[in-house]
């Protein structure tokens, strides 16, 4: 055993303690069961391989994306040895969905997502899980084999409370932070969060999205903006200055500029609604209130360019006069650039009007990910200093500090789990409490 892997092995122990040690509650024996085996996996089989051939899937986004999911879950490391039984007996099934992405051009998979928080200090409930059941896809049909590709991309989710009173997207708002401790885990049901055409121009320099879009799945994004294996906490994803509107109708281009530059710009509309996508037809050709944004920006190559990213975001939204928030604009920058293949620092920061429904008025984050052994086991650690915006919470607000740490195992092709823990300093809307500990875990089951 290398000194990595037995560090690796040290660390993980050290955090199932601590998990164990400030909430009970989040040391449910399968969960922690799982969490063991993850923390053996890296000893065994770090190579990786591919179950489906889903290398050229289309893909608009970032890793958050439709594409970017299939793709990442087709590219995970082998399975260690007690597992190969089981790596044997789901194989016909990969074997399957090859011959019909290569005979008909449908990329698709599923997932099963569960999230458990506890905080250590509550203003009304403490504790809150859920899960989120998601299927989803793309459909190349125009230029199959080639870069210009024309594709149907869809995702159907039902998110859902699993035991607990509140769902995880809820937990900081009962704990008094003027944010998120968890974005994706509400109980909102099922919903229907993507359904566009995506069509690439100029050996895919140029492409086009249009029809139900999640605009975080491509606005200000870099290489650990994915809230289903990376960060929890919304200050270490999407910008929270930023007020991005539900999933709905909206439209994007993104365009390469020489080689190493791109342009990016759409809208969306700003009264989506996932539940009745149908109705945004009436909210999009009818209110005319829209969130708009314009995003320039740098990547390395190609293959890492969500990794190896610089990009400047301006955006505006229109006044919703239905739900009685006022416009508003504002700007964010986002730095980050991989090292060695394993280290992966970023710099990200927002300004906005407080207008516009945002949770910040300000916001600078920075972290870094490390990729222990490959790009499916990994640990994350962010910092961030927020101002909550007048507007949304009230003047008078103390400025909040966040901090976040998570370590993803993978336990086999098909299975991970996270143990997260975040600090939350100066609560803005809970002024008793200087701090707040929100311990999480997270498990992802891919199919």
């Amino acid at each position: 055993m290398s000194g990595r892997e037995a560090a690796h092995i040290t660390l993980g122990f050290e955090l199932m303690k601590i998990t164990i040690l400030m909430n009970k509650k989040a040391a449910s024996i399968p969960l922690m069961a799982l969490l063991v085996l993850g923390l053996l996996s890296p000893v065994f089989g770090q190579q990786t391989e591919s179950l489906s051939g889903y290398e050229n899937v289309p893909q608009f986004g970032g890793p958050n994306s439709v594409g970017g999911q299939v793709k990442s879950d087709d590219e995970v490391r082998k399975t260690p040895y007690w597992f190969e039984g089981l790596s044997q007996t789901v194989q016909p099934y990969y074997d399957f969905k090859a011959r019909v992405q290569k005979n008909h051009g449908l990329s698709f998979g599923a997932d099963y997502n569960l999230l458990y928080q506890g905080a250590s200090e509550s203003l009304g409930e403490d504790n809150a899980a859920g899960g989120v059941l998601r299927f989803y896809g793309t459909w190349s049909l125009l230029g199959r084999g080639s870069q210009d590709k024309g594709a149907i991309t869809f995702k159907v989710e039902n998110r859902h409370r699993l035991g607990t009173d509140i769902a995880p997207q809820q937990l900081g708002g009962e704990v008094g932070y003027a944010g998120l401790t968890a974005i994706t885990f509400s109980d909102a049901g099922s919903l229907l969060t993507n359904l566009y055409w995506q069509q690439s121009f100029n050996n895919n320099r140029l492409a086009f999205i249009a029809g139900i879009v999640d605009v975080t799945d491509y606005v200000a994004v870099y290489g650990l903006v994915n809230p289903w294996t990376d960060f929890s906490n919304l200050a270490f994803s999407t910008d929270p200055t930023i007020p991005v509107p539900n999933q709905g109708l909206g439209t994007a281009v993104w365009g390469t500029i020489a080689d190493n530059y791109y342009v990016l710009a759409g809208f969306a509309d700003a009264n989506a609604d996932p539940h009745n996508p149908l109705d945004g037809f009436d909210t999009f050709f009818n209110d005319h209130e829209f969130f708009k944004h314009i995003e320039l920006g740098w990547f390395g190559s190609w293959e890492n360019r969500f990794t190896d990213n610089i990009h400047l975001t301006a955006w505006q939204v229109d006044d919703r006069d239905a739900a009685l928030i006022p416009g508003g604009w504002g700007m964010a920058f986002s730095f980050s650039r991989k090292f060695d293949d394993r280290w992966l620092p970023f710099v990200r920061a927002g300004y906005s009007d407080g207008s516009g429904g945002v949770i910040l008025e300000r916001s600078v984050s920075i972290g870094v990910g490390y990729f222990l052994t490959t790009r499916s086991d990994e640990i994350g650690v962010g910092l961030n200093w927020g101002r909550p915006s007048e507007v949304t919470f009230g003047p008078d607000l103390d400025d909040q500090y966040t901090a976040e740490m998570y370590h993803r195992f993978q336990l086999f092709q098909h299975a991970s789990v996270t143990p997260n823990f975040q600090y939350l300093a100066d609560p803005a809307l809970n002024p008793d409490e200087d701090s707040i500990w929100v311990a999480g875990l997270r498990a992802r089951v891919v199919f």
